[in-house]
């Protein structure tokens, strides 16, 4: 038997059954589901219109909505697995099938400036539009939507889980929103509609006018930023560093609010050089108030030659990116590190205190630190997060319906 090595495990799952573990663990997730949900899970193919596409001669298809543009023949899928060709119409396959619906605290996301000590309505697809080395959740990232348990759960039923558990906010997250974008769109724009707010999760491999067309109906991101360097993308995520960088300026340009985390690999994207040249461009390009997280790696998926993080690293990458003029960089996954906190700018006091995931607010007093009175960057109410509104002009150019055919 010949073994081609260029073969990954993404394409062997593609194309083989071998999917035993991820719909054992979907399954698992699956019985989370509030009660609304149906509880029968199982894998599900939800055929829907695709946003952000146009139509090629001979029935092909070019995808609009991530940097890849796969151009997708008739029958045929594009990379993330879960967008399909069908007579020279795109297809999402993954319309509110979620193998994944839990209900988290904000600050797993994580998130440190929006809305601290509430809960997430937290929910995922299968399908990515990368193939990260050390993901963490490849069990239904590089699954195709047959391969993974999952419950049909339309819009208005998740705001309505949502509103019925106390969350106030809705987070796409767990995989690659990206991928399933549609339903990301039409779930964040219900919950406007009925006071949830609803916040990404995301690599930011997206293209520009699809996120600022999903602006208008989110209320908080977070983008994991891989690394600061092309190779790193290359090599360890099948990708490219441009398109993200692109996002986070797109971001900043409506006034989104926006964390950045970057998981520190050691020997991979763990130099102070590439953290100081990170720090300085998001100071440049967003602004000195922007969180940015470092979170220790921990070997798994395809990267377990290499230990965890040292906390030593972290602690560095932290001072590293504060010399650079960021005034809210976290230390993350190091249990009562003393960068989990948020520290206020102008006295140096603990605004936010957090042990895990349990969070103590008592300093900060609409949004201002009680021991200076100093305004602190973030959101810090429901109304702040559904009062924020993509300024006029800053939408997408066009709109995400599908072209016209190409010649």
């Amino acid at each position: 038997m010949n073994h081609d090595p260029a073969i990954t495990r993404r394409t062997f799952l593609r194309t083989s059954g071998a999917g035993a573990c991820a719909l054992c663990a979907a399954r698992a997730a699956a019985q989370d589901v509030p009660g609304d949900a149906p509880a029968d899970a199982k894998p599900r193919i939800v055929v829907r219109d695709a946003m952000w596409y146009e139509r090629l001669p001979d029935k092909a298809v070019r995808c609009l909505l991530c940097p890849r543009e796969c151009v997708v023949a008739e029958v045929e899928r594009g990379y993330c697995g879960v967008r399909e060709n069908q007579a020279g119409q795109y297809k999402t396959l993954v319309y509110g099938t979620l193998c994944s619906v839990n209900m988290d605290p904000i600050e797993k996301k994580p998130l440190y400036h929006y809305l601290p000590t509430t809960p997430a309505l937290s929910v995922a697809t299968a399908g990515c539009n990368m193939e990260c080395k050390f993901c963490q959740n490849w069990r239904i990232s590089q699954y195709r939507p047959e391969q993974v348990d999952s419950l049909v759960v339309p819009p208005e039923n998740l705001v309505r889980v949502a509103r019925n558990r106390g969350a106030p906010t809705m987070a796409f997250t767990y995989s690659e929103p990206v991928v399933f974008y549609e339903y990301m769109h039409d779930a964040a724009a219900e919950g406007r509609k009925n006071g949830v707010g609803s916040v990404m999760i995301s690599n930011g491999y997206i293209r520009e006018d699809p996120m600022r067309e999903l602006c208008k109906h989110l209320t908080g991101v977070k983008v994991d930023l891989k690394a600061f360097t092309e190779t790193f993308y290359v090599d360890q995520c099948s990708a490219h560093l441009e398109p993200v960088l692109k996002t986070l300026e797109v971001l900043a340009d409506v006034g989104m609010h926006t964390e950045i985390v970057v998981l520190l690999i050691p020997t991979l994207n763990d130099s102070m050089g590439e953290i100081r040249q990170m720090a300085t461009w998001i100071v440049k390009h967003m602004g000195p108030d922007v969180p940015l997280h470092f979170s220790r790696f921990h070997p798994t998926y395809r990267v377990k030659n290499l230990p965890p993080t040292p906390v030593a690293t972290l602690d560095r990458a932290r001072k590293t990116a504060m010399d650079a003029g960021l005034r809210f960089v976290y230390v993350g996954n190091v249990p009562l590190h003393e960068g989990g906190h948020t520290y206020c700018p102008g006295c140096g006091k603990v605004v936010i205190r957090r042990v895990g995931y349990r969070t103590d607010t008592s300093n900060l007093k609409d949004g201002t630190c009680r021991s200076c009175g100093r305004k602190i960057p973030g959101v810090w109410s429901q109304e702040q997060a559904l009062a924020f509104t993509v300024p006029e002009g800053k939408g997408p150019k066009t709109g995400p319906a599908a072209g016209e055919a190409s010649l």
